[in-house]
C-alpha cells in the first residue's frame, strides 16, 4: 500500500512539475516585448562602446540610475560612462523578462557583468531592473537599478 501511495504521489509530482515547465516555456513573446528585450541588449552594447550619443536620447530626461556605490540622474550617468569612470565592457545576460503595464515597462536582466571601476577589473553578477517608460511611441529608459547576487 506504501509502495502504491508513493508511486502514485511521485507520478502526480512529476505531471505538475512537467505541466509548470510547459507553461513558462510556452510563454508567447509579443512584438512589444521582444522591441524592449531588443532595445536593453542594445543599451548594453551603447553603454560598452561609451557611446553617449546613443545614450543621451535613450535615457529620459528624469532617469535614475543606482549602483553599488549610490545613485544619480542622467547628466551624471554619461558623464561617467563617457569618463570611464565605470566602464560597462561586458554584460552578459544570462535570463531576461518583461512586463508591460500601461505605458510602463519593467525588464529584469540577470546578468554578470564586466567592467573598469576606478581602473580596476570586476566582474560581478546583478540582477538588474530596468524601468521603460512610452513617451509618443517611443520608448525611453527611466530607471536602471544594480542589485549585487550572492553566488
Amino acid at each position: 500500500m506504501k509502495n502504491l501511495l508513493f508511486t502514485f504521489f511521485l507520478m502526480i509530482s512529476v505531471q505538475l512539475s512537467f505541466a509548470q515547465g510547459n507553461a513558462a516555456a510556452s510563454k508567447v513573446i509579443t512584438k512589444q516585448e521582444q522591441q524592449l528585450l531588443d532595445l536593453s541588449k542594445q543599451k548594453w552594447l551603447w553603454m560598452a562602446d561609451k557611446n553617449v550619443d546613443s545614450l543621451t536620447s535613450f535615457f529620459h530626461e528624469k532617469s535614475v540610475f543606482v549602483h553599488m556605490g549610490g545613485s544619480w540622474g542622467k547628466s551624471r550617468e554619461l558623464s561617467v560612462i563617457k569618463s570611464g569612470g565605470i566602464w560597462y565592457k561586458k554584460a552578459d545576460v544570462h535570463e531576461a523578462s518583461v512586463q508591460i503595464i500601461g505605458n510602463t515597462a519593467i525588464l529584469l536582466n540577470r546578468i554578470t557583468l564586466l567592467a573598469v571601476v576606478g581602473g580596476n577589473d570586476v566582474t560581478n553578477p546583478f540582477m538588474v531592473t530596468e524601468v521603460y517608460v512610452n513617451e509618443n511611441g517611443s520608448w525611453k529608459l527611466a530607471s536602471l537599478s544594480f542589485t549585487k547576487l550572492s553566488t
